[in-house]
């Protein structure tokens, strides 16, 4: 599963792989153990769980790259290599 970004010890991964058990476009994050998935663009959790305080850290960073992680998804879904987002700073 490809790393997209990381920081605070947060770990975002996109991968088109499991579309059958998500259906829209998202992100997986991963924090000390924990693992929550995200829809893209709007930030809905599918499942999982972050504490309160990463999981705003990171809404926060997906409205900064909205865009990107679009466009990464589209790369994707079509088979291509997905490329590193800056991380929140």
């Amino acid at each position: 599963m490809p790393v997209i970004s990381m920081f605070y010890g947060i770990i975002i991964h996109l991968y088109f792989v499991d579309t059958g058990r998500h259906d829209k476009p998202h992100i997986h994050v991963r924090y000390q153990g924990k693992e929550v998935v995200l829809s893209l663009p709007e930030g809905d959790v599918l499942d999982g769980n972050i504490p309160g305080n990463k999981m705003k850290l990171v809404q926060a960073w997906m409205e900064l790259h909205q865009d990107e992680l679009l466009a990464n998804w589209e790369l994707a879904a079509s088979g291509q290599q997905t490329y590193k987002i800056e991380p929140l700073r």
